[in-house]
């Protein structure tokens, strides 16, 4: 009987039971899912712990709290969030040349190449002006077989029918020179000879043909010994330059400080302190090969009778003339521009000079006497400039002082 009663309560307990855990359940479901309400704020005075700690109505709220935004807004507000990369400058507009345009042939070693580089920058904007690029990296005058610079110039200047040629070669002729059966040392006596006649045999093939030409000199290099073979080579350059009627450029003092030594750093064409070589000391920088290009520009503008990269010959031609009239016959302007310098040059303001080292006074400075004049001038008595002594008395008639008077003596 007993047992019959336990088994009738438990029966009974137990749909109890879980309707009340299932209950509890969806009570403790509900609480994780209901939003969170809102609480009244809770004001208190400030504390210096505020500076630190923000107080409870400022704080980030939880993401869960935050409202959900569509993905194209949230991408509009970053966008509007982040700022606005500053707008690049537009490209400069391609010039198509002329197909007439007159041809700058550029030859010569690596030198040689990031010259024609620098100067297609120069006359980008000028139409009527093409600069060819006929340089060859390792070639030079020691090397003919590599390159026979004297063989090959004349097909070149027959194929391009340059306006003017651009030469610069040397870098890689420090080498030893096959004369015959002998190989002879740089800058021997047979050598330089050898050389000399190259670079004359060169020169003659381009002024044979009735083309301006200039030939521009080598930098300065920061080994010593280079340095020194390229004054000698610009010598030879110069003299062969001159023998054939070319014109030499003579670049030195662009990259050399004042007392002749290799520099690295050195004022650029606007006379800012700027890089001017590699770190290895042979090559040029970016701002040394513009100022490559400077010393060369000055030149070759003469020969193409413009005042400026940018000008052309119709806008040149002088009155009486017609706009037909050919090239050659309009005289070259002369063009003078001031190399670069630098910018707190003791020589322009006369910082060179001691003081005392001007022209001395021939005659001694007196009273009364200006300096620098011819004529001595006395001072009158009684003036401010009268320094004599025993000082000079001024007339009566300056005192004053008459023979008549109406003041009345006592």
């Amino acid at each position: 009987m007993v047992s019959a009663l336990r088994i009738r309560a438990t029966l009974f307990r137990t749909p109890i039971l879980i309707l009340a855990f299932a209950a509890l359940l969806a009570v403790f479901a509900g609480a994780l899912h209901s939003p969170a309400m809102a609480q009244e704020p809770q004001y208190r005075s400030w504390s210096l712990r505020d500076l630190f700690r923000p107080r409870k109505s400022e704080r980030i709220a939880p993401p869960e709290a935050i409202p959900m935004q569509p993905p194209k807004a949230r991408t509009q507000t970053r966008k509007s969030i982040q700022r606005s990369a500053p707008a690049e400058p537009p490209p400069k507009p391609v010039v198509e040349k002329l197909p007439d345009a007159r041809a700058i042939l550029v030859v010569g070693d690596f030198m040689a190449g990031s010259l024609a580089n620098d100067l297609e920058a120069v006359f980008a904007e000028n139409a009527a002006v093409r600069v060819v690029d006929r340089s060859k990296g390792s070639s030079g005058f020691v090397r003919d077989d590599f390159y026979n610079w004297p063989a090959e110039i004349g097909a070149l200047l027959e194929a391009e029918k340059p306006a003017a040629v651009v030469v610069m070669l040397g870098s890689n002729d420090r080498q030893q020179l096959q004369i015959g059966d002998v190989r002879e040392p740089p800058l021997s006596e047979a050598w330089t000879k050898e050389y000399e006649k190259r670079t004359v045999a060169f020169g003659k093939q381009i002024s044979s043909t009735k083309v301006p030409f200039l030939w521009v000199g080598m930098p300065a290099f920061r080994s010593a010994k280079m340095t020194s073979d390229m004054l000698a080579f610009n010598e030879i350059y110069r003299a062969s330059a001159e023998q054939i009627g070319g014109e030499f450029v003579d670049i030195w003092d662009g990259f050399v400080d004042e007392n002749g030594a290799f520099i690295t750093r050195g004022p650029d064409i606007n006379g800012q302190p700027v890089t001017l070589r590699a770190d290895d000391g042979i090559n040029l920088t970016r701002a040394g090969k513009r100022k490559v290009a400077f010393y060369t520009e000055k030149p070759l503008l003469k020969i193409l009778g413009l005042t400026s990269p940018t000008a052309t010959i119709s806008s040149l031609t002088p009155m009486g003339l017609s706009a037909g009239t050919p090239a050659d016959t309009i005289a070259p302007i002369n063009i003078d521009r001031t190399p670069p310098m630098l910018l707190n040059d003791p020589a322009l303001d006369g910082g060179i000079d001691l003081l005392g080292t001007g022209a001395a006074l021939t005659k001694p400075i007196s009273v009364g006497t200006t300096a620098g004049a011819d004529h001595q001038q006395t001072a009158s008595p009684g003036r401010a400039d009268d320094f004599s002594w025993p000082q000079k008395k001024l007339p009566d008639a300056a005192q004053g002082v008459s023979d008549k008077t109406t003041a009345i003596i006592r």
